[in-house]
C-alpha cells in the first residue's frame, strides 16, 4: 500500500507540473496586459501624480493615507486603518489562509524639488525623491488587478501601505501592531533610476546593510580665539574625533566584511574669532551582520569619548532613538529567491531578471524579514531617452511612469502565484 500511495503522488505531481507552469505564464501575461490597458495606465499615472504633488513626511502621511483608502473603497477592497499612525492594510481574496503580503512605503523626503514640470511638489521643502509615490501607485495597481481577478486567488493577499520608511522605522511599527502574524511571505519592489526599464535586480541572502545613526556633543570651554590657552577647544577635539572614526573600518573591521562609518554633520561656533563651548557631530554606520554592527556601535562611542578626553573635553553620545531606530540588514529569503526569479522571468522575460551585488544602503523592510520570509528587489526604469538619470534622494530625481504597469503586474503575479503554489504544497502534504 505504501508503494502504491507514493506512486500515485508522483504520478499526480508529474501530470500537474506542466499545467501549473503554463498557468503561471498565462496568468503573468494576463496581468501585464491588464496593467498596460490605456484606461488602467492612465489611472495609475493620475494616482502617482496626485501623490507626487502632495508629499508628506514620515508619520504625517494623513492625506496620502486618506487618498489610498478612497481608492481602495472605489475598488471594493476592505482594509484596516490606522496602522502605525497613518498606515493602511488591505485584504483581497478569500479572507482565509494562506496569506501573502505586498508592501509599499508612503513617505516623502525633506528636500525642495528642483524638477520643473506640471506636477511638481506643491509643498515647499518636501519631495517624493525616492519613488515612494510610484511604490504606492504600483501597489494600488496590483490591487486593481487582483480585485478584478479575485476568483483566481487561492487565499488572501495583504496590501501593506507603510508609513515612515525614511529613517522612521515604520515597518517596525507595522510589525508591532500584530496584524501580520499569519502571513507566510512578504514582497517589496523599489524603483531604480539607473537601470533599464522593466529589468529587476536582487540577490539571495544579505542584500542591504543594517544601519544606525549617532550624534555626539563634545563640550569644552569657550573663549576668545586670540587667547586659546584660556579655552578648551571642542572644535580641535571634534576634528580629531572625525579622523579617528575613519580608522575603525580601516584598522578594526575585517576587510572582507563590508562596513561603513560616515560623519555627515559637524556644527560648531558662529563667529570667526570665538572658540565655542561645544560642537555637535553626527553620522551613520552600516554593516551586514549584527555582530559587526554592534562592534561598530561600541567602538564609535569609545573613540568619541576617548578622543574628547585626550583634548580635555567631555562627550555625550546618542545612538538611534525611538523615532530613528536601528535598521537590521535586509536579508532575502533563500527559498523565495528562486520563486521570485521564476515569476519575474514570466512577467518581464528571463533576460530581464538580474543578480545584483549587495549594497550599503538600508531598508526598514528588514523588520518584516525578522518575523517572516521576505524578498526585496529593485525594478529599473531608465528608457535611455533623457541622458543619465538623477539618483534616488536627488532634488532632480524623476520617476519614469512607464515602469508602473510592470511593477503592478509583477506585484500581482507574485502574490497570486505564491498563493497558488502554497495551496498545491498543502494538498501534496495531505496526500
Amino acid at each position: 500500500m505504501r508503494i502504491s500511495k507514493w506512486f500515485f503522488v508522483i504520478l499526480i505531481v508529474s501530470l500537474l507540473k506542466p499545467q501549473i507552469s503554463y498557468g503561471v505564464s498565462e496568468l503573468s501575461q494576463k496581468f501585464l496586459d491588464f496593467a498596460k490597458k490605456s484606461e488602467v495606465f492612465d489611472w495609475m499615472v493620475g494616482v502617482r501624480r496626485k501623490i507626487h504633488e502632495n508629499p508628506e513626511l514620515g508619520y504625517q502621511e494623513f492625506e496620502t493615507s486618506k487618498f489610498i483608502r478612497e481608492e481602495l473603497d472605489k475598488l471594493g477592497i476592505s482594509y484596516k486603518h490606522p496602522v502605525a499612525v497613518t498606515g493602511v492594510i488591505g485584504f483581497i481574496g478569500s479572507g482565509e489562509p494562506p496569506f501573502v503580503a505586498l508592501r509599499a512605503d508612503m513617505d516623502a523626503l525633506s528636500m525642495q524639488e528642483m524638477v520643473e514640470w506640471e506636477h511638481k511638489s506643491k509643498v515647499a521643502g518636501k519631495m517624493h525623491a525616492c519613488g515612494h509615490d510610484g511604490h504606492v501607485t504600483m501597489l494600488l495597481g496590483a490591487a486593481k488587478i487582483l480585485k478584478t481577478h479575485s476568483h483566481l486567488l487561492k487565499g488572501t493577499v495583504v496590501l501593506v501601505f507603510q508609513p515612515a520608511e525614511e529613517g522612521g522605522g515604520g515597518a517596525k511599527q507595522v510589525v508591532d501592531s500584530g496584524l501580520l502574524e499569519n502571513i507566510k511571505a512578504i514582497f517589496a519592489l523599489h524603483v531604480y533610476p539607473g537601470q533599464p526599464l522593466g529589468q529587476v535586480y536582487s540577490k539571495s541572502g544579505a542584500f542591504l546593510a543594517g544601519s544606525g545613526f549617532f550624534e555626539a556633543v563634545i563640550t569644552g570651554k569657550g573663549g576668545h580665539a586670540a587667547i586659546p590657552q584660556h579655552s578648551i577647544d571642542p572644535i580641535l577635539a571634534a576634528s580629531h574625533v572625525v579622523v579617528s572614526l575613519q580608522h575603525i573600518v580601516s584598522r578594526i573591521a575585517d576587510p572582507l566584511d563590508s562596513q561603513v562609518v560616515t560623519v555627515a554633520k559637524f556644527h560648531g561656533g558662529g563667529a570667526f574669532n570665538v572658540i565655542p563651548d561645544s560642537v555637535t557631530i553626527g553620522g551613520t554606520f552600516r554593516a551586514f551582520s549584527k555582530e559587526s554592527f554592534m562592534q561598530l556601535r561600541d567602538r564609535i562611542e569609545e573613540v568619541i569619548v576617548g578622543q574628547a578626553s585626550v583634548h580635555r573635553c567631555n562627550a555625550s553620545v546618542v545612538f538611534s532613538t525611538k523615532d530613528k531606530p536601528f535598521f537590521p540588514a535586509t536579508i532575502n529569503d533563500e527559498g523565495l529567491h528562486k520563486f521570485f526569479q521564476d515569476v519575474a522571468g514570466d512577467v518581464l522575460g528571463v533576460d530581464n531578471v538580474k543578480e545584483m551585488p549587495p549594497l550599503m544602503g538600508s531598508e526598514d523592510f528588514s523588520f518584516y524579514q525578522e518575523i517572516m520570509p521576505g524578498y526585496f528587489s529593485f525594478i529599473g526604469m531608465d528608457d535611455g531617452k533623457n541622458g543619465t538619470p538623477a539618483s534616488l534622494h536627488s532634488p532632480f530625481f524623476k520617476l519614469n511612469e512607464d515602469v508602473l504597469p510592470y511593477g503592478a503586474a509583477l506585484h500581482a503575479t507574485l502574490a497570486a502565484t505564491y498563493l497558488h503554489q502554497s495551496q498545491l504544497t498543502e494538498h501534496h502534504d495531505e496526500l
